[in-house]
């Protein structure tokens, strides 16, 4: 157990209001999803409820055990991380839902592993770096490691395939190896490489080209891939400056498909207006600053470099997220942290939370 010191109060009080918000938005997005699907209104609310429960459950338990423990779990981490991204491939074993065997469960129970793993390979990352920070300087004995075991685990989860959390992943990875002092130069040439392997990526596959295509000109394909992007702007732009009130969305009636998971920002739009989406992007925006605070004031570089990638964890999501409900970006499955419908999700969010809360108490 740590010393008692102060945690920095202004990260759980916006985590715990962001869940408040998804708990509201999931149930009033999925109410006449889950009659229709389950004769339950409550079906995906009570789910999303005891799954939050259990992420507020460890959120606080971690943030009273000394985050340096982790070090000395770092590469049993890594292991088990890297079997379960493994054992979802395998047939029988591994569930598909939404097109990807993505997950790992019994009927509607399910975990998905490229969660745990995108904070396994961080947290490994973290300790591996905080190591011999110098050797950073140097491309081959410095970064090369990192990229090879990042690369390992996007192979494994575009093998799914999820083009989203692997972006995730690499962009988390790439804001570590920055904080821990990578040169610029090495990383701009492993920016210009990345970007050619990502349009390779996107080339292979023809679904993800469309992609890219119904996000140039989405009202070209209304009734085919462009239609998730149409709907959600119809649902931003009936939201107005006030909203038409909680529960009164009309996208959700089927409209939008899975309203609840990764569209629900469009809905929270539509139902809370400009209002309501600038106070969640402001929940958003104070729990990052004070995430990257306490990088910056960490005592240790484990600490430190844990705390950034955590937190640009989150951040990197939730910019992709709101970047597809608003048409910025191309659409890809990536939820929004602690709002949208989840379990594996929002339980290792809020374990984040908690490492992170961890880590204030020794700044």
């Amino acid at each position: 157990m740590q010393s008692a010191k102060t945690t920095d109060w202004m990260i759980p009080i916006a985590t715990v209001s962001l869940l408040v918000i998804g708990l509201l938005m999931v149930h009033s997005a999925s109410t006449y999803l889950s009659a229709e699907r389950h004769a339950d209104a409550f079906y995906y609310f009570k789910r999303q409820l005891m799954w939050a429960c259990i992420g507020l459950f460890f959120m606080f338990g971690l943030s009273r055990i000394d985050y340096r423990i982790l070090l000395k779990y770092a590469r049993p981490i890594l292991f088990f991380c890297v079997v379960f991204l493994a054992l979802v491939l395998v047939p029988h074993v591994g569930q598909v839902r939404g097109g990807s065997r993505a997950w790992l469960g019994i009927g509607t129970f399910g975990i998905q592993p490229s969660e745990f793993a995108k904070f396994g390979l961080l947290i490994f990352l973290s300790a591996y770096l905080s190591d011999q920070p110098d050797r950073m300087l140097s491309f081959k004995k410095g970064l090369i490691p990192p990229l090879l075991i990042m690369a390992l685990f996007i192979g494994l989860i575009m093998l799914e395939p999820d083009l989203g959390q692997s972006a995730v992943i690499a962009g988390a990875t790439l804001l570590l190896v920055f904080v821990a002092g990578a040169r610029m130069r090495h990383l701009l040439s492993l920016l210009a490489v990345g970007l050619v392997l990502f349009t390779g990526l996107i080339a292979a596959a023809p679904y993800r080209l469309m992609r890219i295509l119904s996000f140039l000109d989405p009202w070209k394909y209304p009734r085919g891939i462009g239609y998730h992007i149409i709907m959600s702007l119809i649902a931003v732009g009936r939201g107005a400056f006030l909203g038409q009130g909680l529960g009164n969305s009309t996208q959700k009636f089927l409209y939008l498909p899975e309203p609840q998971t990764d569209f629900i920002f469009a809905i929270l739009t539509e139902e809370l207006g400009f209002l309501g989406a600038l106070l969640t992007l402001f929940l958003f925006a104070v729990l990052i600053w004070r995430g990257l605070r306490v990088a910056m004031q960490a005592r240790d570089r484990f600490g430190a470099y844990l705390a950034a990638a955590f937190t640009g964890v989150i951040g990197i999501q939730v910019f992709i997220n709101i970047g597809v409900v608003t048409g910025i970006l191309p659409v890809t499955g990536i939820t929004l942290p602690f709002i949208s419908y989840g379990g594996s999700s929002l339980m290792l969010l809020l374990s984040a939370v908690g490492i992170l809360m961890s880590i204030s108490r020794t700044t």
